[in-house]
């Protein structure tokens, strides 16, 4: 391609906090710039986020129908490639299920949907239309958590016994959505969230990082929800016990009233032979624990021939220069963007542009949500992972 690939969004305007993450993580590379938004469903601020992103006045719309209705019949030489829908988790499936029929990939925030049964038609309709999707599980984009994956698929830790994951948070310790945060507002409203807080907020997070580098995925599970600051309407803590279908167990916590913590995300995985663990807060180091000799040390940077060719593919600095959340999501957006352009080549994309979460990731963080809100309400020890 001798071009940039051109990108719509919906949602993210200049009062919402994730609009401009994504923003950020497309232009990272080069390869992306954005010609279109429907920003807001405030006309105001719509039109106010628009123009301060330089849009053409007559490519900032006030409703996303407008938008894809509009660009769809857009020549060859304008017409958007793809759509990035940044809302909350209800207003994902409509826009997302109508960018496909439009024609148009799809970039999406996760959850991917409201329900399960949202993302199971949203996979056939990517399926129907041939159409590429990308689930913005950030923390998959991160080099060493690639590196970790690899690691385990190679099979030098051995047999694959157990996997730890937490992901404390303490930034809804109080009762901030009657405070006026609006961020909490969405999410902590079943009519706008869905039927799960932390645990569909950070706890798919946690789900998905842990199926992506032990490459098993979660069998049965017993979960435990807890509501803790009283009067909120949906889980602001919870714990669950894990069975995968390779054999390993595990455990997963996601809490968001742990107070004092910020994004304190971390995984630590253990075979026969040794172990690995990794945290998002330090994210240019994994370590690796062998069972017969010393620690050892692995950092992240550009070239470093100590690191598998899926980690260095998504290393941008020399080692020492540090790289995080930011360059994290700019990862997944590259590989995005590298697959759509391979396609319009009429290339095939290597594995590792591929390397991205995808609508099957969608669905089954949707089916945890619904596997560990029934589990939590059961007395039932074990409930079944079922899509």
């Amino acid at each position: 391609m001798n071009r940039k690939l051109r990108m719509g969004m919906i949602g993210g305007g200049k009062d919402a906090f994730i609009g401009a993450i994504h923003r950020i993580a497309a232009n990272m590379d080069g390869l992306i710039e954005l010609k279109a938004g429907a920003l807001s469903i405030n006309p105001e601020v719509a039109k106010d986020s628009g123009k301060s992103l330089f849009l053409e006045e007559d490519r900032i719309y006030l409703d996303f129908k407008t938008m894809l209705e509009k660009e769809a019949t857009m020549p060859e030489d304008k017409r958007l490639d793809f759509v990035t829908i940044v809302t909350p988790n209800f207003a994902h499936f409509e826009p997302a299920m109508m960018a496909l029929d439009k024609g148009f990939n799809v970039v999406i925030e996760k959850p991917i949907t409201f329900t399960l049964d949202e993302a199971k038609q949203l996979k056939a309709k990517v399926e129907e239309t041939g159409r590429t999707l990308l689930l913005t599980h950030t923390y998959t984009g991160y080099p060493m958590v690639k590196q970790a994956r690899q690691m385990v698929k190679s099979g030098v830790l051995g047999k694959l016994r157990k996997v730890w994951v937490e992901y404390p948070q303490g930034w809804l310790s109080k009762m901030s959505e009657r405070e006026g945060n609006a961020q909490a507002a969405w999410r902590t409203d079943p009519k706008r969230s869905g039927k799960a807080g932390a645990m569909g907020d950070i706890g798919t997070h946690a789900a998905n990082l842990a199926e992506y580098i032990s490459g098993q995925k979660i069998d049965k599970l017993c979960a435990d929800l807890n509501i803790m600051v009283e009067g909120r309407l949906l889980d602001d803590d919870g714990a669950v016990l894990l069975r995968f279908d390779g054999g390993a167990a595990g455990v997963l916590m996601a809490s968001q009233v742990a107070a004092g913590e910020e994004n304190a995300l971390k995984i630590r995985v253990y075979g026969e032979k040794g172990g690995l663990e990794w945290a998002q807060q330090e994210p240019n180091t994994l370590l690796v624990k062998w069972l017969d000799k010393p620690t050892e040390i692995l950092r992240a940077g550009a070239g470093n021939p100590h690191l598998d060719g899926f980690a260095t593919h998504n290393c941008r600095t020399p080692g020492g220069h540090p790289e995080g959340y930011l360059e994290a999501f700019g990862n997944l957006y590259r590989n995005f963007a590298l697959t759509l352009q391979a396609k319009i080549d009429g290339v095939t994309p290597t594995n590792a542009m591929l390397d991205f979460p995808g609508v099957d990731d969608g669905i089954r963080g949707m089916a945890f949500i619904d596997m560990v809100v029934k589990s939590s309400a059961s007395d039932a020890k074990w409930t079944r992972f079922e899509i």
